[in-house]
Formats: structure tokens, C-alpha cells, sequence
């Protein structure tokens, strides 16, 4: 009879992991986040198939440059977690990856925990990475402290095929959310504000569809507009003001600060999308059957065009349109008059605001030739960008770091608003400059509020000419490069001695990466 005990061999209890080893893993396993931009990408394709990366390419075309100059992508969506109310944020990376984003959101005042679930080769390997994000997921999952957990696989999770789709989609009342934000696949960290705005945008459309959902606290008696991208804080109060005629009032700006301003965001009557490089957002709003209007209320024409555009989307009658310009155009003018800006300003970013700046600068009076932003062209950036180029202004979307300092150099500006090596390039050239994040984008820019508001940091900056021309030459003659500072006798370059000690160390790094692969 012991021909008829079953075998139970194939019934044991495995461990409950996923195996996720395969050539791409292994050959991830040396090089790590230092393997190359084509590596990482054909191992994700392999681990997780060419979906992720095909909808990030459509969504995030990329442009003369395949990597971003600017800050990791993931400090994107890693912002817009740490600034919702109720929210945690787990990281999966490198820890080097994790400390740097971590450092960089606490510099811009996150002041909220960070989540971290690091990795070795072997879990890696093996599975038990998933394992050790699910486990932790599973313990912070406390619907008193939260409505929700983002977890973000950056890089080498991502290559390496970590599924963040098979957790579960709640936890005791917590949603779960997990995204995928690869250096490698996202260009900028402004469009990673939109892999999180989107995800969570698909999942509170999920809910509503499936339900009555938490209404907001505040809940205006008039249809709404949603604001989509990052502003200032006054200005969708101001951007209220100038709706309020029209019978509409301001909704959300998305990305939200809490959960329930979601459902409040898709029930709008149309979406504006201040910043047009939201695609992902704007997917979800068009699957709720929402209008997308393109450009801003920002100088006397982009607020005449733009209440133009929210009236037509909304229906509203023509002759109320007609009163709202009439009450907020001419004080916009007034505004623009009453600050001016004369002189040649180059700007360049990756904020997703610039050309909306590049048109309040030549509304109050400033010659601008070129706009250079990180950001893609989308058909929601049109508006503005003809309007730039109908007035002989050079713009240039994906800009490269290479191209926004090619303008200074040709246009010789009065003032240079850039990012950090552009702001650093111009004044090595004795050519005033400013900081586009944080002395140009940190400023009301909407209706008359915004109209007067860059006049005074502007007129400044150029004001300081003089002393850049007085410390250029003072200091004319202490060289530069590797002659800079002063000499008995001066150093000479040496670029062969340079090259080859580089191709050493370069040597040195490689055999270091590939111990224990």
C-alpha cells in the first residue's frame, strides 16, 4: 500500500518569494546604479517587459540629452509625497541614491520621515527585496496616521524587475501606491511629480467610479477649475479672482496636499494645465471626461487668451468673458507700466514655468531671445510658445545644459536666468545672473499680482553690472583654469599628462565595479 502514499514534495510550503533572477539581474549585480543608461534599460525591458519604459518614453520624450542634467528625477515624486498630509514614502535604491534625495528634500524643508528598504546583492537576487518592502509596507499600513503609502523603486530596482504592481492595492484601509521612477527613463524631476500625480489621479478615479468617496473640506457652490502644476501659493487665490466673474471658482492645484483634494480635482468642470507637461494627469482627466487648456493667466494677453479659453470650455456667456477682461486686463497693464524692465534676459530652467516667465518679462518690457526649458513640447505648451516665436523669440524645449549656456555666449544678455552652472557660467563672464528656482519661480506670476512682481529682482540684478565689471577687473589677472591665483611662476596645462592618468582611473573603477560580479 505504500505505492499509494502521496508525494508530497511538490505540496511543501515555499517561501513566499519572487525569483528574480535572470541574465539582466546578474549583469546589474557588479555594475549596480554606475552601469549605463542602455544597460539599465535593456535589463529593465527584460525584467519587466518594454511596457513601462515605452509608456515613459511617449509620456517623457526625450531630447539632445538621454540623461538628465538636472537633480535625480525621483526628488520629483519624493516631493510631492513628503508635502501630502497623511502620507508615507518608502524608497527603494541605492543607499548613496537614497541619501542624496533624502538630504535634498530635508535642504527644502520636507521635515517628514523617509522611508528606506535597502538591498544587497543577494536579496536583489533572490526575491527577498520585495519581500522586505511588502513587510514594510504591511507595519506602517496605520489608517489613524495614514491615507496612503508611496513606495518609489528607483534605479537599480527598476532595472532589476522589483514588482511594486503586486502589493497589495490597500492595506487596512491605506492605499498602497507604487511607482517606478528610473533615472533612466524619467528626464526631469518635474515630470516625476507627474508619475505621482498621475498614479494617484488612477486611483482615486478608480475609487469614485467604484463609490461614494470623502468629500473635500472646502467645497466651493460653483463649478471649479483645477490648476494642474506647482505654483506659487497666492496664485490660484488671484487666479479665484479673476474666475469669479465667469461664475467659476479655483479647485485644486494637483499635485494636492491630501488625499480627498483628488476626488475634488477630477470633479472640475475643466482642468488648466499652468504647467503643460503633466501628461499623465492630464491621461486620467481626459478619461473622466475633463477638458485640458493649455497656457495661464499671466501678463494683460496670456490673461485676455486664457479667460478666453476657460469661458469657451465652460460654456460661459460670452458677455461675462467680456467683463472679466475689462475688470482685470487693464489692471494688469497698469501693473506692467508701472514696473518696467528694460534690458536682454536670457532664461533657461527645468521648472516647466519658463516660457510662461519669458512672456511676463517681454509684457513688461524686456527683450528676450531665447527660452530654454528641460521640459517636453506638448500640445497644452503651444499657446505659449507661438506666441514667444511670433515675437522672434528662440525656443527650445529639452533644453541641454550645452544650449542654455550656447545662448548667453551668443546673446551677451544684460541678465541670465538659469539654472545653477548656467547662473555660474554667466557670471564668470561678468554677466549679471539669477537662480531661476529660487529667485524667479518662488514669486507670484498670475493676474495683476504677478504683473509687477519680477520687476524688482530683475532691476536689481541688472543694476549689479557695475560691480561684476569692478571684480572682473581686479581680478583680471590671476588666471584661470589651472593657472588661476598667484604665481612665482605658472603653472602649464598638461591635457596629455591628464588624459592618461583619467584612462588609469578610469581603469581603477572599472576592475573595483566588477569584484564580486
Amino acid at each position: 500500500m505504500s505505492d499509494l502514499v502521496p508525494d508530497t514534495t511538490d505540496f511543501a510550503r515555499q517561501p513566499d518569494r519572487l525569483d528574480l533572477e535572470s541574465p539582466a539581474t546578474a549583469e546589474l549585480e557588479g555594475a549596480g546604479c554606475h552601469a549605463g543608461a542602455d544597460v539599465l534599460r535593456e535589463a529593465t525591458n527584460k525584467a519587466q517587459g518594454s511596457e513601462l519604459l515605452a509608456r515613459y518614453a511617449a509620456d517623457y520624450p526625450v531630447g539632445p540629452h538621454d540623461q538628465p542634467q538636472s537633480m535625480c528625477p525621483a526628488f520629483g515624486s519624493l516631493r510631492v509625497g513628503l508635502r501630502m498630509r497623511r502620507t508615507a514614502t518608502i524608497l527603494s535604491g541605492s543607499a548613496c541614491c537614497v541619501y542624496g534625495l533624502t538630504f535634498t528634500s530635508h535642504f527644502y524643508g520636507a521635515r517628514r520621515t523617509v522611508g528606506y528598504v535597502p538591498f544587497s546583492s543577494e536579496t536583489l537576487v533572490t526575491g527577498k527585496l520585495f519581500e522586505d518592502i511588502k513587510e514594510a509596507v504591511e507595519n506602517l499600513a496605520d489608517p489613524d496616521l495614514y491615507d496612503a503609502i508611496v513606495v518609489t523603486n528607483l534605479c537599480v530596482p527598476t532595472a532589476s524587475g522589483v514588482p511594486l504592481r503586486l502589493l497589495k492595492k490597500q492595506i487596512n484601509g491605506v492605499r498602497i501606491i507604487g511607482i517606478d521612477v528610473p533615472g533612466f527613463g524619467i528626464p526631469t524631476h518635474a515630470e516625476a511629480k507627474d508619475v505621482l500625480a498621475g498614479a494617484m489621479l488612477a486611483y482615486a478615479r478608480s475609487e469614485a467610479e467604484a463609490g461614494p468617496v470623502a468629500a473635500p473640506a472646502t467645497r466651493p457652490d460653483r463649478p471649479t477649475v483645477t490648476l494642474l502644476g506647482e505654483m506659487f501659493p497666492a496664485d490660484p487665490v488671484g487666479i479665484g479672482m479673476m474666475l469669479e466673474p465667469l461664475g467659476l471658482a479655483a479647485g485644486p492645484v494637483v499635485p494636492t496636499r491630501e488625499w480627498r483634494e483628488l476626488y475634488a480635482a477630477l470633479d472640475c468642470a475643466v482642468v488648466a494645465a499652468i504647467h503643460p507637461f503633466y501628461t499623465a494627469s492630464v491621461r486620467e482627466f481626459e478619461a473622466a471626461g475633463r477638458p485640458v487648456v493649455g497656457s495661464a493667466p499671466v501678463g494683460a494677453e496670456g490673461t485676455a487668451a486664457w479667460l478666453d479659453a476657460i469661458g469657451a470650455a465652460c460654456g460661459v456667456d460670452p458677455a461675462k468673458v467680456e467683463a472679466a477682461k475689462a475688470r482685470f486686463v487693464p489692471a494688469i497693464r497698469g501693473a506692467l507700466a508701472a514696473n518696467p524692465i528694460k534690458g536682454r534676459i536670457t532664461v533657461a530652467g527645468y521648472e516647466g514655468s519658463e516660457l510662461l516667465v519669458a512672456r511676463l518679462l517681454i509684457e513688461s518690457g524686456a527683450e528676450v531671445p531665447y527660452v530654454g526649458t528641460a521640459c517636453p513640447r506638448t500640445r497644452w505648451s503651444d499657446p505659449d510658445r507661438e506666441w514667444l516665436e511670433a515675437r522672434g523669440v528662440t525656443v527650445q524645449f529639452r533644453a541641454s545644459l550645452e544650449q542654455d549656456i550656447a545662448a548667453v555666449e551668443t546673446f551677451r544678455p544684460d541678465l541670465a536666468i538659469g539654472t545653477t552652472p548656467v547662473v555660474q557660467h554667466a557670471k564668470q563672464q561678468a554677466i549679471p545672473a539669477l537662480y531661476f528656482t529660487n529667485l524667479i519661480s518662488a514669486r507670484p506670476l498670475m493676474g495683476p499680482a504677478g504683473a509687477g512682481s519680477l520687476a524688482q529682482v530683475v532691476n536689481a540684478a541688472m543694476g549689479n553690472k557695475a560691480r561684476f565689471d569692478k571684480m572682473s577687473a581686479f581680478f583680471e589677472d590671476v588666471g584661470s583654469g589651472p593657472a588661476a591665483g598667484v604665481w612665482e611662476d605658472t603653472p602649464q596645462d598638461r591635457p596629455a599628462f591628464k588624459k592618461k592618468y583619467a584612462a588609469l582611473n578610469e581603469a581603477a573603477r572599472k576592475a573595483a565595479e566588477a569584484v564580486g560580479s
